[in-house]
């Protein structure tokens, strides 16, 4: 029997033992990963980006049930810019210098982007934009999920001008006033030039966020599409102007085979959430939710297993939001930290198996190479794909047709290591 001195010696010790590892136990419950969450919850932009906000509390809550990441688990940081260009900055500064968060998803207008981009740089931290955009732009702390001009735009003209497209001679180029639609359209309009369009035959239409009166618009429209020549519309309204815009479409009667909207910053979401169903138009993504694929039906099922079957309609920022985070989170694993510039030089090559059914590929650009898909609408407002690219096309960030950026390179390995070089910057290494 051991001696009362001798427990009197044990005791202290044992207990200090149990008290550190309460404490060890403690600190490994409050040692999470951090992930910032940067999206419109309020404002005009709501309609579109709130469900991104729960497209990432999904894939965390996923990656929480295996496991978490290195041994971690994933806790979200969300925050509401409230569709406030420069509430963004001041969140993302925010999420980065207070919070200290790994890894932000968010933004989805280009003016969101272009806000929060020099914060990003300025405290590296590092973004996931989940939304197709004009291009023109390469940032080191900024990897675009979404589609650039060529993986969008472009083929959504090439697509109008073919004959399974109806041959169409005659553009109406409308768009919100902002970065987005403006650069979009130069890029338009340049393309159109070289395929020998006139410039008499192209008409651009800019309206502000969130505008609501467009019977104006329309009969403009309508009236510039009667004038012989098979016309469309290529669309870059953003936001919940698009309800307006298309209630105003039918009210007027607008056919869609006659004066075919092709939308390229709205999906099925948007439009089933306002019981709006204008049949025969159509739009251009990466994604559609009918699409017959296995990852695509696992997508699928985990967004309504998520949302307990009360929300089953997925859409292309979704998906990209979903390629983004499981890129990061392969590349975590891969430079085995959160640590940013580990992270972001583990993200070249990223590749997976995505809902779209083809395989996607990071590249050194910060862009994905992804398949172009055409969609049109049904009666019961969903999305027919009429036409996607045979292999996945890859992202130009900078666009060909304006001769200033045909010169550029984004390349963020070595010998260029930069955005939009016209030269290597280790050319002499």
């Amino acid at each position: 029997m051991k001696s009362t001195s001798t427990l009197r010696g044990v005791m202290p010790r044992l207990f200090g033992l149990w008290l550190v590892l309460v404490v060890s136990a403690a600190h490994a419950g409050e040692d999470t990963i951090k992930i910032g969450i940067l999206h419109s919850l309020s404002g005009t932009m709501a309609i579109s980006e709130s469900v991104l906000k729960d497209t990432v509390l999904m894939l965390i809550e996923d990656q929480n049930r295996k496991g978490g990441l290195l041994g971690r688990k994933l806790e979200p940081v969300i925050v509401d810019p409230a569709s406030d260009w420069d509430a963004f900055a001041k969140e993302a500064r925010e999420l980065l210098s207070k919070q200290k968060v790994a890894v932000v998803f968010g933004c989805w207008t280009s003016a969101s982007r272009k806000s929060v981009l020099p914060v990003f740089e300025q405290l590296n931290g590092l973004l996931f934009y989940p939304v197709q955009y004009e291009g023109e732009e390469s940032s080191r702390n900024i990897f675009y999920m979404g589609a650039a001009p060529n993986q969008q735009a472009i083929p959504a003209v090439r697509y109008l001008m073919s004959r399974e497209g109806g041959e169409v001679r005659r553009w109406v180029l409308l768009g919100t006033d902002y970065v987005y639609p403006r650069t979009t359209n130069r890029i338009l309009s340049a393309y159109l030039a070289a395929e020998g369009v006139s410039p008499d035959d192209i008409t651009t239409i800019y309206t502000p966020f969130g505008h609501s009166e467009w019977q104006e618009i329309v009969e403009r429209i309508k009236a510039f599409g009667s004038e012989g020549k098979k016309t469309a519309v290529i669309s870059t309204v953003n936001g919940d102007a698009n309800t307006y815009f298309y209630r105003e479409l039918e009210a007027q009667r607008v056919d869609a085979n006659a004066i075919p909207v092709m939308a390229l910053s709205i999906g099925q979401r948007e439009l089933l959430g306002e019981d709006i169903a204008p049949v025969g138009h159509l739009a251009a993504w990466n994604y559609f939710q009918s699409i017959n694929s296995a990852e695509n039906e696992v997508f699928v099922k985990m967004w309504a297993d998520f949302n307990e079957q009360r929300d089953k309609i997925t859409n292309d920022p979704m998906e990209a939001t979903f390629i983004g985070f499981r890129m990061w989170a392969q590349a975590v694993v891969q430079a085995g930290t959160t640590d940013v510039d580990a992270v972001r030089q583990a993200m070249y090559g990223q590749r997976i198996k995505a809902p779209s059914g083809f395989e996607v590929v990071m590249n050194t650009n910060h862009h994905l190479s992804k398949p172009v898909m055409i969609g049109k609408i049904n009666s019961s407002g969903t999305f027919d794909v009429v036409w996607q690219s045979i292999n996945p096309v890859r992202a130009d960030a900078w666009s060909k047709y304006i001769p200033d950026s045909a010169k550029r390179t984004a390349d963020w390995s070595f010998p260029w290591v930069c955005g939009g070089c016209i030269e290597p910057t280790f050319k002499n290494w």
